[in-house]
């Protein structure tokens, strides 16, 4: 007993088999307590000691694996996955690292695809709570009638299609995570029951009467404005109050230039080893171009071009000619050196400017219209109406 408290303590991974011929029941109790796999009193069938001997290195192979999937879960949405150098990312980590293991919501603000979620997913990664779900929903592309379904669950008969019982994600993500991004696009009815599940810690599912106590911390995301959501009546304020405990926001690629050429190699080796490609060499004119280019839709549009780029670049370098064709000719357009010159409409270059957005980014998110108003930070109804404006369907 001795030696197995000791085996257990310096070597916990190693299973132990006990074996005595003066074995008792409470010798077996008081083992199996102390950490043994299992416990054999003599005289033992040998076989059966083999089927013990195999299920005890089969556990041990499995706890193995399950530390080393753990491990490569943490460092996918660890810091590895979101890169920066400048002073204002350095800050955002050093932030991570501070709230990832408190309790407290945190509200993420900053433009579609400067990468709200990824931070999300580091905090959850570094937390107490990694070891639970982290729950995603994404606010703005749940019907309104649906979002209090899929937040708080429904019973079975509370609305057309509710053939049986279902659980929110609150539920889903008990003990985990759960990112509600876009938040500012959530119903006001819904605001209400959110909020009162950040107080009360309870839900009820929609058609239900009893209230059930989750456990998740809440982290949101918004690339809209809340304060002025908040002015306009279209977000509660005491939602807001108690979202925004621990806030800050990512800034667009255009703020942090000096991450353009660790972003741009650490992609082109994320796509590269997935591909099989081989990418010896970026021409500086590139590095040039991605820096004068605005980025409206951020890194995620860098990451979908430098995808694209590895895909169909054959030459082994990247050259101005590897670039999607018009994506930079236009970025000229959005300077103001020719501005007020006889004949100039405000009207019609904003319009210009709008329509030279919307096809870049289209055209970065292949041709995805839902995609596309997510790189543009619009909802989908307003790019919708957009398209049609500028005679864009066929484009």
């Amino acid at each position: 007993m001795e030696i197995l408290r000791h085996v257990k303590k310096e070597r916990p991974d190693i299973p132990v088999v006990m074996m005595t011929a003066y074995g008792t029941i409470n010798q077996a109790v008081e083992a199996l307590k102390e950490g043994a796999l299992d416990y054999v009193v003599k005289p033992f069938n040998v076989d059966e000691l083999k089927i013990i001997v195999a299920q005890g290195l089969e556990k041990k192979r499995l706890k193995q694996e399950n530390i080393h999937l753990k491990k490569a879960l943490r460092e996918k949405y660890s810091f590895k996955n979101i890169v920066g150098k400048s002073n204002k990312m350095r800050e955002i980590f050093s932030l991570v690292e501070k709230v990832a293991d408190i309790d407290s919501t945190v509200l993420i603000t900053g433009e579609s695809g400067t990468g709200k979620e990824m931070a999300a997913r580091a905090i959850h990664s570094l937390s107490r709570r990694h070891e639970k779900r982290f729950v995603s929903i994404n606010c703005g592309a749940v019907p309104e009638g649906l979002i209090e379904s899929e937040l708080f669950g429904h019973m079975k008969g509370s609305f057309t299609g509710a053939l049986a019982n279902k659980a929110g994600m609150f539920e889903v993500a008990e003990g985990g995570t759960i990112f509600l991004d876009e938040i500012g696009e959530m119903p006001p009815a819904s605001q209400v029951k959110l909020l009162r599940t950040l107080q009360d810690k309870r839900v009820r599912r929609v058609g239900g009467t009893e209230e059930i106590t989750v456990d998740a911390r809440i982290i949101a995301a918004s690339n809209q404005d809340l304060n002025k959501g908040i002015e306009e009546g279209k977000f509660r304020e005491d939602l807001f109050y108690r979202l925004n405990v621990i806030s800050f926001e990512m800034p667009p690629l255009r703020k942090k230039k000096e991450d353009m050429p660790l972003l741009v190699s650490h992609f082109l080796k994320k796509y590269c080893d997935k591909m099989g490609r081989k990418i010896k060499r970026i021409a500086p004119e590139v590095i040039n171009i991605f820096e004068s280019y605005s980025w409206p839709g951020n890194v995620r549009e860098l990451e979908n071009i430098i995808e694209r780029i590895v895909a169909i670049e054959e030459r082994g370098i990247i050259t101005k000619e590897s670039l999607p064709e018009g994506l930079f000719s236009s970025r000229k357009k959005h300077e103001t050196d020719y501005l007020f010159e006889p004949g100039f409409n405000l009207s019609s270059h904003l319009d210009e400017i709008s329509k030279n957005y919307i096809q870049h980014a289209r055209k970065a998110a292949g041709g995805n219209l839902k995609e596309t108003a997510s790189l543009l930070g619009i909802s989908y109804r307003t790019l919708r109406y957009l398209v049609d404006k500028y005679s864009l369907k066929s484009s």
